[in-house]
C-alpha cells in the first residue's frame, strides 16, 4: 500500500512556521521494540487495537489471589527497550473494576537497561472474593514513553512558583 502524504505549510505572522505532516501508513509514534519470549506458548505483548497505548501481558501461570493476597507474577518476556524510553506497567482497567486485581507498584517502571523478565507485583482489593488467573490470562499493560532523566544539584533554596508548598488536598 502507498502512503499518502499531506503537507501544510502555513506561516503566521511572517515569524511562525506551521508545518504539519500526516502519513496515512506511517506512523512518528511507532517504536520496534525487541522481544524475547522465556517461556514457550506465552504472547509476545499487544496492543488490542493499533491506536491502545497500553500492550497486554500475560501470566505465565495459574494462580489463584486470595482477597488482599499480593504475587510477584512472571510474563515470561523480556525486552531491550530503547534508549531514552521506558516502560511502564499499569493495571487494566476491566480487571480492575471487576475483580478487584490491581499491581501493588503502578505504575511499575521497567527502565531501558534492563534486559529480565518483566515480572508484576499483583494484588487482589476484593475484601471477599479470590481472583483466579490461568496461564496466558492478560494481566497487565505496559506503556512505552520517551523519558527524561537529570542531575540533581543542592541549593539553599528553591525557586518560587504560583503552588508554593501547598501539597495533598491543597486543591480541593
Amino acid at each position: 500500500m502507498k502512503a499518502l502524504t499531506y503537507i501544510d505549510v502555513s506561516f503566521r505572522l511572517g515569524v511562525i512556521v506551521h508545518l504539519r505532516v500526516l502519513l496515512a501508513v506511517v506512523s512518528f509514534n511507532f517504536l520496534t521494540i525487541p522481544v524475547k519470549v522465556l517461556d514457550e506458548g506465552i504472547e509476545v505483548p499487544r496492543h488490542a487495537h493499533i491506536d491502545d497505548a497500553g500492550a497486554d501481558l500475560c501470566t505465565t501461570e495459574d494462580i489463584e489471589l486470595a482477597p488482599f493476597e499480593r504475587r510477584l507474577v512472571g510474563t515470561g518476556v523480556a525486552l531491550a527497550i530503547p534508549e531514552g524510553y521506558a516502560g511502564f506497567v499499569h493495571p487494566r482497567s476491566g480487571l480492575a473494576v471487576k475483580s478487584g486485581l490491581s499491581i501493588v507498584n503502578s505504575p511499575g517502571t521497567i527502565d531501558a537497561g534492563y534486559r529480565g523478565e518483566i515480572k508484576v507485583p499483583l494484588i487482589n482489593l476484593d475484601p471477599t472474593e479470590t481472583i483466579t488467573l490461568k496461564r496466558g490470562d492478560r494481566i497487565a499493560q505496559i506503556v512505552i514513553q520517551a523519558v527524561y532523566t537529570g542531575s540533581f544539584h543542592e541549593v539553599q533554596q528553591l525557586s518560587s512558583s504560583g503552588r508554593g508548598v501547598a501539597g495533598f488536598g491543597s486543591t480541593g
